[in-house]
């Protein structure tokens, strides 16, 4: 069963041409002049139910624009889109209650309230039945840890904690389909790890499909089966994420901080370079197809003074970089299927 399918979805704005000079900017504003943008250029697109799909793309590639047209929010200027067996922008209510939405940058949780508060406000707006709603929400306050926040207001709470009660939120109503527009951005280590795993679990034990958009590579390596980039509203790569980890996610990141007087090795590892070095701080790249990290870091440890260390993978830039000028052999972009 498909979850949702996109066919030739088209997106064009019409954006204000700024004049130049004094006489043109006077003149614009009684006959401003206006040029037409294209957001999403023609996409094709299928997933199935069950599936976690990872949609990404540089800033301005039109990620955002599509997961608005696929919920309702905007209406496309040419093409179809079917999720869950409806047309987002026609039948946009009864859609509603069957999917859920997460923006990193945007909040559904009344500001002012406590969680607790917006919970009960959901619970009333999806037509929950008071029993189902009471055992949901403890539920998920007990797997989401919530419990000291709930009767917090949101404005008080820190950023990761209002990410959890954020998602535990969307998935109050049961979603068979949960877009996830950057959830983790902001967030320290320890709080993604955390939210990655809660949404693995809920797709795991509820079948939640997941559509989730990021520029943290670790968020579609542990969350994802299969990646679709988009580069100038078109897709560009199609394919499972584990050929993306295999072509394109090969170079890691470690930093290392020596203590005072310690030397790094002499001859590094194969498949290891120094990127950069100084007197405490060392940057080394790792290509992981000839070296693991468990074989770097067992290298090290024990032979070098090292005060702290971290592991980073490459910035998402880098991975769509690769991915345009044609590293990863995804499939064709005018196929756009499972």
């Amino acid at each position: 069963m498909l979850a949702l399918e996109v066919e030739g979805l088209v997106k064009t704005f019409l954006v204000k041409r700024k004049p130049e000079g004094f006489k043109a900017s006077v003149r614009s504003l009684l006959r401003p002049e206006w040029t037409e943008k294209t957001a999403v250029a023609g996409i094709r697109l299928k997933a199935e139910a069950g599936e976690t799909l990872a949609f990404l793309g540089p800033n301005g590639a039109g990620k955002s624009t599509t997961i608005k047209m696929l919920t309702g929010i905007l209406h496309p200027s040419s093409g179809h889109a079917r999720v869950l067996g409806m047309v987002p922008w026609k039948e946009r209510a009864a859609l509603a209650f069957r999917i859920g939405a997460v923006f990193g940058q945007k909040s559904q949780l009344w500001y002012h309230l406590p969680p607790a508060d917006t919970f009960e406000l959901l619970s009333r707006m999806y037509e929950l039945g008071r029993a189902d709603y009471l055992r949901r929400r403890d539920e998920l306050v007990e797997r989401f840890e919530l419990g000291p926040y709930m009767q917090t207001p949101v404005r008080k709470l820190s950023l990761g904690e209002r990410m959890r009660c954020e998602i535990a939120a969307a998935f109050l109503h049961r979603p068979e389909l949960l877009f996830l527009d950057e959830p983790t951005i902001g967030l320290d280590v320890i709080v993604k790890r955390r939210i990655r795993e809660l949404i693995a679990e809920r797709n795991r034990e509820e079948g939640t499909t997941v559509f989730l958009t990021s520029h943290d590579p670790s968020d579609i390596e542990q969350l994802c089966r299969r990646a679709v980039v988009i580069h100038h509203g078109t897709v560009i790569f199609d394919a499972p994420v584990e050929r993306l980890k295999r072509e394109v996610l090969t170079c890691k990141t470690v930093r290392l901080k020596l203590r005072d007087g310690a030397r790094l090795l002499e001859k590094l590892p194969g498949g290891v370079r120094a990127a950069e070095a100084g007197p405490s701080a060392w940057r080394l790249s790792v290509d992981t197809t000839t070296a693991s990290i468990e074989d770097v870091l067992a290298a090290f440890v024990g032979h070098c003074a090292i005060e702290d260390m971290t592991i980073e993978d490459p910035p998402m830039e880098d991975v769509i970089r690769a991915v345009y000028e044609g590293k990863a052999g995804g499939r064709p972009a005018e196929e756009g299927t499972v």
